[in-house]
């Protein structure tokens, strides 16, 4: 059974972003850092795993890029159900097709993103999966 993440511990919640573009990374932080949120970024996903692994990381919400390289959203996402955590996860891709937003669907994620995106969409998606967690 997995764990759901207990947001009340932590204030403000902290939201947790993998994405390998490090320009989009860095403007994805000041967006949501704009929103007086507390952000972590990652580069790969094997870093967010190591700190959470760790128990050196509490994750509300998990930003999630899909295409990430070695290992993929999905594959983080799928380490972490193994490991017990229940992070609400909202996915992101540049390249939208079918078999992606249908597995999003199935692992009942709290949004499926395609870039570009508006701030707005990306920021509504965080807060209702915040609101959800509480």
């Amino acid at each position: 059974m997995a764990r759901d993440i207990d947001v009340a511990t932590k204030d403000p919640p902290t939201v947790c972003i993998v994405e390998n573009d490090a320009s989009l990374r860095r403007g994805l932080v000041r967006l949501v850092r704009g929103h007086r949120l507390t952000v972590e970024a990652f580069a790969w996903p094997g870093q967010v795993l190591r700190r959470l692994q760790a128990g050196q990381l509490h994750c509300a919400v998990l930003v999630l890029d899909i295409h990430l390289g070695k290992m993929s959203g999905f594959d983080l996402h799928d380490r972490l159900t193994q490991m017990g955590l229940s992070i609400p996860t909202i996915f992101m891709t540049g390249r939208d097709d079918t078999t992606s937003r249908e597995r999003v669907r199935r692992l009942c994620a709290k949004a499926y993103l395609v870039k570009p995106f508006e701030d707005a969409a990306l920021i509504g998606a965080i807060r209702m999966a915040l609101k959800e967690t509480r």
